[in-house]
Order: C-alpha cells, then sequence, then structure tokens
C-alpha cells in the first residue's frame, strides 16, 4: 500500500504526513507531492518518497501518482483556478488506478452560499463521477487563519456577527485527514470538521483571560471589513472572498459541531483554550 499525500510542501500537507508517520506507516509507502520540494527535503532523508508536481501541469500529477494506492487530495490555494486544477488531479488519479480519494473540502459545501463553496462543490462532484471511492473532509476554519498574537495588540476584525464558528487547529484536521486515508474502511463519504464552536467575540474573549490583555473584537459591515482588509494591505479579490467568508458564517455556515472531527481522531478536539495557549507562546 502506498499513500500519495498532495500540497505536502504546505502546513497541511506536512502535517498530515507527519501524523501518518506517527499511526506507522512506513515511511517508504508515503508520497510527498508538491512544487516547492527542496522544503520536504527533511521528509527524504527519512525516507519519504518525495516527487515534484503542480495542479497545472497533468503530466507531472501522472507521474507522482504512479504506482500509489491511494490520494490524499490537499485542495489548492489559487482560489479561481482551482476547479481546473483539480480535475487535473482527478484524471491523473483515475488514470494511475487510484483506488480510494480522501479531499479536503469545506463545511456543507452542497448548499453553502460562500463564494470558497463553488470550487470545493465542482471538485466533490468531478470525484463522484470519477468512479473513485472518495472521502470528502469538509474542514471549518483553522485557529491558524487568526493572527492570536497580533490580536493582543489590535484586536479581531470581521464580519462574523454573533455566527458560531467550529474552529479547530491545523494539526487536529491534519491528524483526521491521515485517520481517513490510513484507514481500510471508512464509514461514511462526509464529514463535516471542526472544533469548538465559538464567535469571534468569544474568542477574543479567550484571548483576554490568557494574556491578561482586553483584546477586542470589532464587527463590521461585510463591505467595510473589505475595506478594512485591503487597508491593511491584501488585494481586493481576497478581501471580497474574505469579507464573503465572514458574512456567511454569521449565518452559521462554519458551524460543524465537534462529532465528526472527534470520530476520525478517536479522542477530543483540542481544547481551544489549550490551542490559544499555544499560540500565545
Amino acid at each position: 500500500m502506498s499513500i500519495v499525500v498532495t500540497g505536502a510542501t504546505g502546513h497541511f500537507g506536512r502535517l498530515a504526513i507527519e501524523a501518518l508517520l506517527r499511526r506507522g506507516v512506513p515511511a517508504g509507502q508515503i508520497v510527498a507531492v508538491g512544487r516547492s520540494v527542496e522544503k520536504i527535503k527533511d521528509l527524504a532523508d527519512r525516507g519519504v518518497v518525495v516527487r515534484h508536481a503542480s495542479y497545472d501541469d497533468p503530466e507531472s500529477l501522472r507521474a507522482a501518482f504512479a504506482g500509489a494506492d491511494k490520494l490524499l487530495f490537499v485542495s489548492g490555494s489559487e482560489v479561481g483556478k482551482r476547479t481546473a486544477q483539480h480535475r487535473n488531479v482527478v484524471a491523473a488519479a483515475k488514470d494511475a488506478g487510484i483506488s480510494k480519494i480522501v479531499y479536503t473540502s469545506l463545511p456543507h459545501a452542497e448548499t453553502s452560499r460562500m463564494i470558497l463553496a463553488a470550487e470545493h462543490l465542482a471538485t466533490e462532484q468531478a470525484l463522484t463521477e470519477s468512479g473513485i471511492p472518495s472521502v470528502f473532509l469538509r474542514n471549518s476554519w483553522y485557529l491558524e487563519n487568526y493572527n492570536i498574537q497580533g490580536a493582543v495588540e489590535h484586536g479581531f476584525h470581521g464580519a462574523a456577527g454573533d455566527g458560531k464558528i467550529s474552529i479547530a487547529t491545523r494539526a487536529d484536521l491534519a491528524e483526521a485527514a491521515a485517520a481517513a486515508i490510513a484507514a481500510d474502511g471508512i464509514d461514511q463519504q462526509v464529514y463535516e470538521l471542526g472544533g469548538e464552536g465559538v464567535t469571534l467575540s468569544e474568542l477574543a474573549d479567550e484571548v483576554s483571560r490568557q494574556s491578561g490583555r482586553e483584546v477586542t473584537y470589532t464587527d463590521l459591515s461585510p463591505e467595510k471589513y473589505a475595506e478594512f482588509l485591503v487597508g491593511v494591505g491584501l488585494p481586493e479579490q481576497f478581501a471580497a472572498v474574505l469579507a464573503d467568508s465572514d458574512k456567511n458564517a454569521a449565518e452559521g455556515s462554519l458551524y460543524t459541531g465537534t462529532e465528526d472531527l472527534e470520530k476520525l481522531l478517536g479522542r477530543p478536539v483540542t481544547p481551544l483554550a489549550d490551542a490559544v495557549r499555544a499560540a500565545l507562546a
């Protein structure tokens, strides 16, 4: 059995590979695939097979997937390009005879009105149409999406209102992905994955409690939040996507509960207080 992990040069893919190694998967049965493979030379030194590939290059994907049994398909990061890129991945997996795919998606992808949902839903549909047995891990927001240390000085800003967001650590979600791809059998096709559900005001309160500083959450309209993000240096298109995500989070689009994540982890999710403490350290 060999397992390909795409996005291995990014934070999530790297954590998933480390989780597979901890689960006892032999290093030689893990294929780490990414664009900047110089970042994972240490994995190669530990026996992991490292291969270069790009989601924009179908031939490189076919070469990277050759001989593999399973694919942990970490979604791309280039919003607006992912539908075409992900179809390249699905086609290469089919050509390579991959027998199982686990894909990192977005909460409630089939009903979400978030701009980000469209590409994830298109990918889920492409996987279903491929006929390859697939599992969709619909990951809510990482704690790492928020600048916890920066918030001590500047507070949080957003447009999520009183919406509960199921914030989880990236490590928990990567460990769940490793568990899903390593399993021989799995009882669900769709997992809605997230940690403790909190509002951004509650997140600010937790950072205040642990830092000993007053940390505020400033709630803005989506339009004002997009303007704020552009003001701190984000491109307009990306700022609009983030503001749209918060707008939909206010309506519950990023709330999942913890049940599915705990099922894959085989333990409780990392408490938000512990995650914040680690982020502040």
